[in-house]
Formats: C-alpha cells, structure tokens, sequence
C-alpha cells in the first residue's frame, strides 16, 4: 500500500526500509525472550545447513578434481552460494507465506496498514536463527580463500565483496517474483523454492559438469549464472563453457539491478490482480 505521506520513490524506500526495521526488530525481541531456544535453534539449523558441505567433503575424498574445479574453488562456490541464499533467506523469506495469508484472508489486514506491505511481508516472522547459513558460509569462504592459488590482483579483490551482496541481490528478487505466482495460484510456493533454494544448490558445483543449455539458461534465463559462476569464472581463472564476452564476468550489478526491477514489477502487478480471499 503507497504511502501519500512519501510520495517520490527514495522516500517510499526509506519507509518501506524502516518499517522493515521495525517489523523484524519486534520478532527478534520476541525470539530472544526465550535465549535456550533461541540459541538451540541457531546452532540447529546451522548443523543442518552444514551437512550439503560435509556432502562435497565426503565426495572429493574419492576424486581429485570435479569438471576441472578443484576442492578449494568447489568450496568457493557453495561458500558464495549459500552466504547469498542465507542471507536473502534471513532477509525476506518469510514472504513465501504469502500464499497462506491469501488463502486464510489475512492479506487484508496487510494491506489497509500505512505501510508498504512488501516491507510487512518480508519482516513478518523474521527469524534471526537464519543467521546461521550466512556464518557457516562466511567461515568456508574464508577458508576457501586461504587455500586458492590465484594471483589477486585488484579487480579480483574487488569482485568478492561484490557478488557477495549481488547475489544476495538476485536471490531476494528471486524470492519476491517467485512469491508473486502464489497470488494466482497460493499453492505455488513450492515453485518458488525451486528457483532459490534448488538454485542455490545447483550453483554449489561447477558450471562444467552441467549440460550447456541449463548453464545458458542460468544466465539469459534465471540469473543465478550471476550470482556466483560467472564473477568467479575471473577470480579463479576458470574457462566459460559457454565462451561469452568477458564483460559477462562483471555484470552481476546490472544483473540484480534487473531482477530486482522485474521482482518489483511482479509484486505490483500481483497485488492489482489480487481479490481478497480466494483470488
């Protein structure tokens, strides 16, 4: 719901960024009245996270190499990978309840608030246990970084930080358009975790033991290429598969600035065609 207090663009971020604030620090305040749980929760689900990495231990016990990427860079992969899915996860992923609000008719109450409803969906039972993905990620990707034989050079340097934030970027858009099907159809949530969290464990492993359509597909289609394949096709000095232009390897920001703004698009439109209960 726009907000005639705000009416140019910056000033709708800043609100929908503070009542987004607001919303996950009312959650956080509840989840930490009760500090056992809250701690045995975190370390829970950081366990749970950790055994897709134990899984990529286990298999380069048997193998020296997996499509010409080795261990460290592998690890780089899932590290930048599920930092970025973890992180979005934390951020808005409690907007794939969409479909439930739709269907229990609670939406409504949603809406008539003064204030954006995106902000409100995505902060809606923020649960600061999701931390744990992103932490565990942070820790493989330092490790994997110390053990990396490349030369860095400035623009390498430069380019972790940023498809860190950029494919958290992509995957909070991916999120947001995903949850738009559920206003057409409030079952489709699993269609939406197909895209972010099947996405994010297909970008673990190396685009080269994928066949090339599903590759090209990850980058003229879903941009999860974006995300963490294509910047670190430069940082570790790896050939594309696909051979494409090397300004390829550093459009991750145009890419997320791009499915941010068609996530946006999506949202709008949903909330148009959406009819209260049932639609």
């Amino acid at each position: 719901m726009a907000d005639d207090r705000f009416p140019d663009p910056p000033g709708r971020l800043w609100w929908g960024l503070r009542v987004w604030w607001m919303t996950a620090a009312m959650w956080t305040r509840s989840a930490l009245a009760y500090r056992t749980s809250f701690v045995l929760m975190t370390v829970g689900n950081l366990a749970i996270t950790a055994m897709d990495f134990v899984i990529i231990v286990v298999m380069f016990r048997n193998i020296h190499s997996m499509g010409g990427w080795d261990f460290h860079q592998v690890a780089f992969l899932y590290a930048t990978s599920s930092f970025a899915i973890g992180l979005a996860d934390m951020l808005v992923g409690s907007i794939d309840a969409l479909g439930n609000r739709i269907r229990q008719g609670t939406l409504d109450g949603i809406l008539v608030r003064p204030a954006p409803a995106l902000a409100q969906m995505a902060a809606d039972r923020f649960a600061l246990r999701r931390l744990g993905r992103p932490l565990q990620a942070a820790v493989i990707l330092l490790w994997s970084l110390s053990g990396l034989r490349v030369h860095w050079t400035w623009d390498r340097v430069l380019l972790v930080p940023g498809l860190l934030v950029c494919g958290t970027a992509i995957f909070v858009a991916l999120f947001v358009g995903g949850s738009c099907l559920q206003f057409w159809a409030s079952d489709a949530a699993e269609v939406q975790n197909s895209f972010t969290f099947g996405g994010a464990t297909m970008i673990q492993y190396p685009p080269t033991v994928f066949a090339k359509e599903l590759v090209a597909g990850a980058v003229f289609g879903i941009p999860l290429a974006f995300v963490n394949w294509l910047p670190a096709l430069h940082i570790l000095g790896q050939s594309d598969p696909l051979h494409l232009p090397e300004a390829f390897r550093f459009a991750s920001p145009v890419a997320a600035a791009l499915a941010l703004a068609a996530a946006g698009l999506a949202w709008r439109a949903g909330l148009r065609a959406y009819r209260s209960t049932g639609s």
